[in-house]
């Protein structure tokens, strides 16, 4: 049982640094949110290097390919000076900084890796630790009180550091919230991630890459494949990219997931929606039942119809 206020120590996430004085403008053109509405509160705590994070809440955003597909999930977060940082998984900050490279043309924005500069906690509530050093950003969504802590890398990580990272992943499970990786990297629409139920699409902010498909799938047409919650009936383990078929004959691609204590598996995963007509071959052939045994488990925000 873990201690009450323990600290997650996110080794795999990394960051990157946008600064310069066309960063929003730039972003703005790339990202699925609207960046101009991202601003910070009080900071607490120490200054990390490079400036302090301003606090406030994490604006979440799509990275996308041209046909729409997520290339990555950016968490932005406001730093003094105009700089923004955005958090994502350690083993993409390379390739998210070469593809967004080629479209600086003559913009003034440097982008570079701070992944060795910050560490990243994860809290269970804005106010855990309060003793540490160091900005704090709210994370959670629908209800979620869960924070992240910017720590400079400097630093010996604190003794709270506790927390199981599964834990923290069950925890993202549990909330709906996705996560990109390189074997999922421009598997899925926008949609397919429930990206609009978390807030992290803006459909009034105008043009950005990928954004002429997102808005025709938002406006015109019904989104057939969804992001869903589920365990497994027995045990067994699954890792983001995994594909299959549940029990109920639906092909799924697992988002991300965990093995709970028990054994049996918690995962997201790309489906059609429940209750859907079973699925057929290119034949039109319906598909056989039979695969993963699961049963669904609710997510803290509505799919829409």
């Amino acid at each position: 049982m873990n201690q009450p206020g323990a600290l997650c120590l996110l080794e795999d996430y990394g960051v990157l640094r946008f600064s310069g004085a066309d960063v929003v403008k730039f972003l703005q053109g790339q990202v699925s949110n609207d960046v101009t509405t991202l601003t910070g509160g009080t900071p607490t705590g120490g200054t990390p290097p490079g400036g302090t994070a301003t606090g406030g809440t994490l604006l979440r955003a799509g990275l996308h390919n041209p046909q729409g597909r997520t290339l990555a999930l950016l968490a932005l977060a406001a730093v003094e000076q105009g700089d923004i940082l955005a958090l994502l998984p350690l083993e993409l900050v390379g390739a998210v900084a070469a593809h967004l490279r080629r479209y600086l043309l003559r913009a003034k924005v440097a982008i570079s890796d701070a992944s060795t500069q910050l560490r990243v906690l994860g809290l269970p509530a804005l106010t855990a630790a309060d003793t540490l050093a160091g900005p704090r950003i709210g994370y959670g969504v629908a209800g979620d009180a869960r924070a992240l802590l910017l720590q400079s890398g400097r630093d010996a990580p604190p003794p709270q550091a506790t927390l199981p990272r599964e834990q923290w992943r069950a925890l993202d499970i549990a909330a709906g919230l996705p996560q990109v990786y390189s074997t999922t990297s421009e598997q899925f629409v926008a949609q397919m991630l429930n990206l609009d139920c978390i807030n992290a699409i803006s459909f009034t902010k105008g043009c950005y890459t990928g954004q002429e498909v997102i808005a025709r799938a938002h406006y015109r047409g019904r989104i057939k494949r969804r992001m869903q919650r589920f365990v497994s009936a027995e045990p067994i383990a699954l890792a983001p990219g995994d594909s299959g078929r549940l029990n109920d004959g639906r092909s799924f691609r697992v988002v991300d997931a965990t093995v709970r204590a028990d054994g049996l598996c918690e995962f997201l995963a790309v489906a059609s929606s429940t209750g859907a007509p079973q699925e057929a071959d290119e034949s039109g052939q319906l598909l056989a039942s039979g695969g993963i045994a699961v049963s669904s488990l609710p997510l803290p925000y509505a799919l829409p119809e």
